[in-house]
């Protein structure tokens, strides 16, 4: 997929962390951690700029998700206020799951088109692939950008109705 395909699956990927967090009185981190989520949603994608490192290679994996999550987790740990130790780790945790959320997005966006992922590399190289749509396919791209608005404002009533 393509950036508006890869910002509208991190949006719906995120919308349920978000609403949850926003229901629980956080609206501010929900918002934060939804344009964190977006932000680092084509990450997997630098990969085209690495010299020795194959497109939807490594950067396309669980583990990449994993260790984006920690480091998110990590800067979190650092940036808190160690004060409020509870907190802390309701933070961390929560900054953990967005770096997973927002690259796992990646992957399924990816994975909907031929060229698929291989997500379990090291481990195994087996390719999954759903061949919806291709990569490049505008209606498919915008389509996915309107269903994670969609989402979002979903989640941002619920906010509303009930937080």
């Amino acid at each position: 997929m393509y950036q508006a395909g890869h910002y509208g699956g991190a949006l719906a990927a995120y919308t349920p962390l978000g609403t949850v967090v926003g229901l629980l009185g956080h609206g501010e981190l929900a918002i934060v951690g939804g344009l964190v989520c977006v932000a680092l949603s084509t990450l997997p994608d630098f990969d085209h700029r690495l010299p020795l490192i194959d497109h939807r290679g490594p950067t396309h994996t669980i583990l990449f998700a994993l260790a984006v999550g920690v480091g998110l987790a990590t800067l979190a740990a650092v940036l808190v206020d160690a004060a409020a130790a509870l907190v802390d780790i309701g933070i961390v945790v929560f900054a953990f799951l967005v770096g997973v959320v927002s690259i796992g997005s990646h992957l399924l966006a990816d994975a909907l088109t031929p060229m698929g992922i291989r997500p379990f590399w090291p481990v195994s190289s087996r390719r999954y692939s759903f061949e919806v749509t291709t990569a490049a396919n505008p209606v498919a791209n915008y389509g996915l950008f309107g269903l994670g608005i969609t989402a979002a404002l979903a989640g941002l009533s619920i906010i509303v109705a009930f937080g």
